[in-house]
């Protein structure tokens, strides 16, 4: 089962976050943990992924994910789509430029590291204004 929780947000507003684990090359197939985790995906009204700066190829891992969900049902990519970027705190604004350079262009993405509270307000904002839009 997805882990359910409350994200306290501005003047005492939250909203319902479910991280589902298990989303791997294969899901759809039914490798790892597979279409259990897949199945409660469509029941979410935006999807924010979340890709450690230690992954090798950032924008592959980010495709990849995408593919699962077109696979398991295209319908899933009408959803509107964030990504963070965790764990940035292992890296400097350098490399982090360098980083956002090789992202895909029309997806809202923050980098935030859970370690140093770095952007995690932005990433609220984007995530209620995504709610709010959706």
């Amino acid at each position: 089962m997805p882990n359910l929780g409350v994200v306290a947000y501005r003047d005492y507003k939250s909203f319902v976050m479910a991280d589902i684990p298990g989303i791997i090359e294969g899901a759809s197939e039914g490798k790892g943990l597979g279409i259990r985790f897949l199945k409660h995906i469509e029941r979410n009204s935006i999807l924010l992924f979340m890709i450690s700066v230690e992954s090798p190829d950032i924008a592959a891992e980010y495709e990849i994910l995408v593919n699962e969900l077109r696979t398991y049902n295209p319908e899933l990519l009408h959803k509107q789509r964030l990504l963070a970027i965790t764990k940035t705190d292992l890296i400097d604004d350098e490399l982090e430029a360098e980083m956002r350079e090789t992202l895909p262009k029309d997806l809202s993405t923050v980098f935030i590291s859970s370690m140093t509270n770095k952007n995690i307000t932005q990433l609220k904002d984007m995530i209620w204004k995504a709610l709010n839009t959706a």
